[in-house]
């Protein structure tokens, strides 16, 4: 069910230049978030991490064509003085029972939310997603999307890397379990000092770690 993985930075020209040079693959504009005043690249995922052949990377951080939003930008990013790996996404069967199944099991996702952006060539992309914990910090536990009737990013001709390993860390990873198991979400997750999302590529001039 793994949907997408999210780098978030505080300068997009300047992640998306430091990823081609370490991968040799160069992301492709997604699009811009219209109101929350941020813009993203995307990479699609593929490898032998379950769902990576249907997930993507993307690469998010301020749109500089876009007026500060009235409030803070997703993951974080108005705080971070370097890129990381803040969030994860799964895109479930059916997002609303999901949801529901989630709650009964102890965790609320929060509700979801539509979204839209413009992709390059105009198009409108819709969805929906949970939005639950994705304003601060890193978020080990996933968010939940729907990519509804829209064609999701992955089926759009995105360049390819390799996704080689993803895993979790985190002081207590006994805090975090029951949350993944609430969602039925598949993550690696061990104990470490800090948390931490760890994303293992394959690129053309050998392993990337992003973190």
């Amino acid at each position: 069910m793994l949907d997408h993985i999210v780098l978030a930075t505080p300068d997009l020209a300047a992640a998306v230049a430091e990823f081609t040079e370490l991968t040799g693959v160069a992301p492709t504009p997604g699009g811009q978030h219209l109101g929350v005043g941020t813009a993203n690249y995307l990479v699609r995922l593929t490898g032998g991490v379950p769902g990576a052949d249907s997930a993507y990377l993307e690469i998010i951080g301020p749109d500089p064509e876009q007026p500060p939003p009235t409030s803070a930008r997703p993951f974080g990013i108005d705080e971070l003085t370097a890129s990381r790996l803040a969030a994860w996404a799964i895109h479930p069967a059916d997002l609303d029972r999901h949801i529901d199944t989630a709650r009964e099991r102890g965790h609320d996702p929060g509700p979801a939310r539509a979204m839209s952006r413009a992709a390059p060539d105009g198009e409108r992309l819709h969805w929906r997603l949970t939005w639950a914990d994705l304003d601060a910090g890193v978020a080990l536990v996933p968010f939940l999307i729907d990519w509804g009737t829209t064609p999701p990013p992955p089926t759009r001709g995105l360049p390819e890397i390799e996704l080689v390993g993803f895993e979790a860390t985190h002081p207590r990873p006994d805090e975090v379990r029951p949350a993944l198991v609430a969602l039925a979400a598949e993550l690696p997750l061990r104990a470490g000092n800090r948390p931490a999302l760890t994303a293992v590529l394959a690129g053309r001039h050998g392993q990337v770690v992003l973190t």
